[in-house]
C-alpha cells in the first residue's frame, strides 16, 4: 500500500516515496506498478490522481502525481520550464575523480538487437546538464548528490556512467546488478506555484544504501 507513503498532500497534488521496483507505468511482463495503487490514493477525491513525471522502476524516492486536470497542466508545465527543483542521491561502484562540478553531455536513445534500447552521449542528442557533488567515500564506492538541470531519460545513470566514468550501483543496465538492488534516489522534490505554496517533499533514507555501507 503506498497511502503511507505520502510525503505531501493537498487539493492540487501528492507526493509520494515510490519504493523502488514498482514501475510508474505498467510493464509489458504485466507486473503491478504505481496504477494498481491509484485508486488507494484519491484521498477523498472520486477523480484518480495522475503521475507528472517519471522515476525509473528501480529508481525510488519523490514521485509527483495531480490530483485534477488543471493542476496536472499547470505541473507539467513547471517541469517543461526547468523551475522544478530536484536533488538525488546515488551510491556509485567506484569513486569519481574530484569532489563537484557539472556533467553537460547531450543524450540520445541508441537500439540494438542483443542489447535492447539504452540512452548514451551523443553530441547530436537532446541537452542534458546534471550537477554533482561527492558527500562521502566508503570501501571503494561514494555517495553523490546530483542536482539535474534537464530532465531526459536515465538522465543520471548515464551521466555518472559517461560523464564521471564510475556507474550507479546495482544498475543492470549502465552497470552491473546488484541484490540489493539499484542505488538510486529521488531525495527531494520542489514545484512552485503562482501565488500559492512550493509543492515540496523530501523522501526518506531508502534502506538498501544502508544495506551497502551508507546509512542516513
Amino acid at each position: 500500500m503506498l497511502g503511507d507513503r505520502v510525503l505531501f498532500l493537498d487539493g492540487e497534488a501528492l507526493i509520494i516515496d515510490k519504493p523502488a521496483g514498482l514501475p510508474v507505468d505498467p510493464p509489458r511482463d504485466g507486473a503491478i506498478s504505481l496504477e494498481n495503487h491509484l485508486a488507494n490514493l484519491t484521498f477523498g477525491f472520486r477523480r484518480w490522481p495522475q503521475a507528472v513525471h517519471r522515476l525509473d522502476r528501480d529508481t525510488s524516492g519523490c514521485l509527483l502525481l495531480s490530483r485534477n486536470p488543471k493542476a496536472h497542466a499547470r505541473l507539467q508545465q513547471a517541469f517543461e520550464a526547468g523551475a522544478v527543483t530536484k536533488r538525488y542521491l546515488a551510491v556509485l561502484d567506484g569513486v569519481p575523480v574530484g569532489d563537484e562540478g557539472t556533467i553537460d553531455l547531450p543524450l540520445a536513445k541508441i537500439s540494438t538487437a542483443e542489447r535492447g534500447w539504452r540512452m548514451h552521449g551523443d553530441p547530436a542528442g537532446k541537452s542534458a546538464r546534471t550537477d554533482w557533488r561527492l558527500l562521502k567515500v566508503q570501501d571503494g564506492r561514494a555517495l553523490v548528490e546530483f542536482r539535474p538541470a534537464t530532465g531526459r531519460t536515465h538522465q543520471i545513470r548515464v551521466h555518472a556512467l559517461e560523464g564521471l566514468g564510475v556507474p550507479v550501483l546495482g544498475d543492470p543496465v549502465y552497470g552491473r546488478a546488484h541484490s540489493a538492488g539499484m542505488m538510486l534516489h529521488a531525495a527531494e522534490l520542489i514545484v512552485p506555484r503562482a501565488g500559492k505554496a512550493h509543492v515540496a517533499a523530501e523522501a526518506p533514507w531508502p534502506g538498501r544504501f544502508g544495506d551497502v555501507g551508507f546509512d542516513g
